[in-house]
Order: C-alpha cells, then structure tokens, then sequence
C-alpha cells in the first residue's frame, strides 16, 4: 500500500469548525485544483473529472468528529485508495491538518503517479488553511 501524505498545515481555527466543513462534500469544491472539472456533489459524495485524466466519484465512509474524514472511491475506479483527513488540535484556535492518500498501485502506476498525487494532496492542505486563515 502506498501512502501519500501532504505537508502538515497548521490552520488558525479549531478542529470542530473544520471538521464541520470537511464533513460535507459540497465544501470540497473549495479546496480542489484548477484541473477539476464538471464537479458534482451532495453531503456524503462528489464526482468530478481529472482534466485530461479520469472521472472520480468520492462517498464520505468514515467520519470520527474533530479528528478524521475518510473519502473511498464510489463505483469503478483503475485502482483501490482512500483520501484522508486528520486533524490534531493544537489549542484553542490552532489545529493541523495532513491529507493522506493510501493506494493500491503497482510500481508503473506509482511512478508515473506519485508526483501528481502529492502536489494534490498538498495543494488540498493548502487551500484548507487558505479557507480558515483569511
């Protein structure tokens, strides 16, 4: 299993009330590159096309309040993976977060994907501590 972990963002807000954003998939839109597109979503799923690549369908499968959100594919996907969020409070006002991405990928797959996948999952980070920071 490979796993992808973006930079860990420390985010001027509390674990609660990002929790509360990422719990529902519509907010997701927010947070997702350029390259998306035809983006689709109700609370607990998003579907959206990878510009030039493929279309994803997103279902939220795990929810554990104030520290984890776990996005699985939805439907026929060319390979098993999750994408998380965890979330550690820090303090009152400060929390961290990291999106990881976990995939079943052979070595062919995993080189040609791994750079793509971590600047998404650290792009992800970013515009989250963009959302809560401003």
């Amino acid at each position: 299993m490979t796993e992808i972990n973006s930079n860990v963002e420390q985010i001027n807000n509390s674990a609660e009330i990002i929790y509360a954003f990422l719990s529902n998939l519509n907010n997701f839109k927010e947070l997702m590159p350029e390259q998306i597109e035809n983006w689709k979503s109700t609370e607990d799923t998003c579907s959206f096309r990878i510009k030039n690549m493929a279309d994803l369908s997103l279902k939220l499968t795990q929810k554990i309040p104030y520290n984890l959100i776990v996005l699985s594919p939805e439907g026929k996907t060319p390979f098993t993976f999750e994408l998380t969020c965890s979330l550690e409070q820090i303090s009152d006002l400060k929390t961290n977060a990291v999106i990881n991405f976990k995939a079943d990928l052979n070595a062919m797959m995993l080189m040609l994907a791994k750079s793509p996948l971590q600047n998404f999952v650290n792009a992800l980070a970013m515009r989250l501590k963009k959302k809560f920071d401003n």
